[in-house]
């Protein structure tokens, strides 16, 4: 299984692709799509069509996106969002299945605290990713995005094998 992670940013948006084969993880490739334009429609455009290609690339089998926080600026949670969407649409516009995760299970998964610093995340996603050389912070955040929805992953198809051999 191929997996797309994404961090979503109106500036920066990283992006990490991981190959799935049973419990072990292979590192395809990461980095960030910086957006470009004069103004908000510009720089969202300018974003769809980064992870467009990107998608269409690497060819994923499924994606995930970290769910947006909110926070103090509300304008600029909206900002956000509005990348956010941008996250989504382009992998269900590819028929891909977009999980979504919330920060704090992003870092307990991939570093076991829920909160866990950038420096945290980059280093644990090196070590389930030997020798990939990672984009920049925004690019590690998306890796741990797709590690974590591996492990998720992993998890439901366990449980789903386990319902379907008790019930026969």
């Amino acid at each position: 299984m191929r997996i797309l992670g994404i961090d979503p940013g109106l500036r920066n948006l990283g992006w990490g692709v991981i190959d799935v084969s049973g419990s072990r993880l292979a590192h395809v490739g990461n980095g960030v799509c910086r957006s470009d334009g004069d103004n908000l429609a510009q720089r969202l455009l300018s974003l769809f069509d980064q992870l467009s290609g990107i998608v269409a690339r690497f060819a994923p089998d499924t994606a995930a996106v970290e769910q947006t926080f909110v926070n103090k600026d509300g304008a600029g949670t909206l900002k956000l969002g509005q990348a956010r969407g941008i996250a989504m649409l382009v992998p269900a516009r590819a028929g891909l299945a977009v999980g979504e995760y919330a920060p704090n299970t992003v870092k307990k998964t991939v570093v076991g605290v829920g909160h866990a610093d950038k420096r945290q995340i980059a280093h644990m996603v090196r070590l389930h990713l030997p020798g990939a050389e990672i984009a920049g912070a925004d690019a590690a955040d998306a890796l741990a995005i797709a590690i974590c929805h591996a492990h998720h992953a992993r998890s439901a198809g366990r449980l789903d094998a386990a319902l379907k051999r008790a019930s026969a």
